[in-house]
């Protein structure tokens, strides 16, 4: 029995750690689809955020540099992103998808000196007493900075969208760029921090990667993390703590199909690496068909550009 629970808590653990860059990267990717705008780069900015990472702690030899490191990469494929779409007013889906490939590349080539290096991995910290709880005090208080962080940016966007002003003037932009700018809001301002916040996250969401998950660089590390954020977030229906649950199966979604392949499943791998993707295709659909009855879940302004008529 104690054995059972060992392999138990293991397999939470993981599942868990599996979950975080998902949970970062929908997390930003809801705010910045709150203002209005459609990011469809999120995993080139993921794969950003990883390479900025590796490097970063590389060089310097601390971890909590690669954070940073991550965060400002992230940060740095959203403002040229938003350049596009909110200053040029090119197509949303066209430009986030042609920052991936763009980001897909630069990645390949400026990680390639880093690859066959290691980096040491973010520690774990204990919160004291809480920790030491019998199952969930392993579970829950003896995470890493970023698992923490992540939970923390879910309580404050939840309060944020909900409560605050800012918040509120947020959606309303999504809602109705239009109006939001009539009574003087500055749309292209807000869509602009908004956007950056959401590359900051999946920057962040990339880094946690080599940083917590595999310590050494490989191209394309990220597969698909960013694309499946993405589903998350209409998964979730745009609300901040939804994004949890979703994060976590798709997680467990994940951790199943390398279970299957090491206890050797009568399943093709290949089928078995489809997983993922393929709960992503069917969540999708089956939120869609719901979302399709009742559209007020959805940012009425998603992806249209803002057009000043002054």
């Amino acid at each position: 029995m104690g054995w059972d629970l060992i392999v138990m808590e293991a397999l939470i653990l993981t599942i868990i750690a599996t979950s975080i860059p998902l949970l970062l990267a929908a997390t930003g990717e809801l705010i910045t689809e709150k203002s209005g705008v459609l990011n469809l780069g999120v995993e080139g900015m993921m794969l950003s955020g990883a390479v900025g990472a590796f490097a970063a702690v590389l060089w310097l030899g601390n971890p909590y540099y690669g954070i940073i490191a991550g965060a400002f990469c992230g940060a740095l494929m959203a403002s040229i992103f938003s350049i596009f779409i909110i200053n040029f007013m090119t197509n949303q889906v066209a430009t986030g998808l042609g920052l991936t490939i763009f980001a897909t590349g630069l990645t390949g080539l400026a990680g390639a000196p880093l690859i066959g290096k290691t980096i040491p991995s973010l520690p774990k910290i204990e919160i004291f007493l809480l920790s030491d709880i019998p199952y969930i005090g392993e579970l829950l208080f003896n995470q890493d900075f970023i698992a923490y962080l992540s939970i923390a940016i879910i309580i404050f966007i939840t309060y944020f969208l909900k409560y605050s002003k800012p918040g509120i003037v947020l959606r309303a932009v999504g809602d109705d760029h239009q109006s939001a700018h009539s009574v003087g809001y500055p749309v292209k301002k807000i869509r602009w921090y908004a956007t950056c916040f959401g590359g900051m996250c999946a920057g962040v969401g990339g880094a946690y990667i080599p940083l917590v998950l595999t310590p050494h660089w490989s191209e394309g590390m990220t597969a698909g993390r960013g694309w499946i954020a993405l589903a998350l977030v209409v998964f979730a229906s745009w609300i901040p703590w939804r994004i949890i649950v979703g994060a976590l199966i798709f997680g467990g979604i994940t951790i199943a199909q390398l279970v299957g392949q090491a206890r050797g499943w009568a399943i093709p791998s290949q089928i078995l690496s489809m997983m993922p993707y393929l709960a992503t295709i069917i969540a999708l659909t089956i939120i869609s068909s719901r979302i399709s009855k009742n559209n007020s879940v959805v940012p009425a302004s998603l992806g249209k550009p803002f057009v000043d008529a002054q």
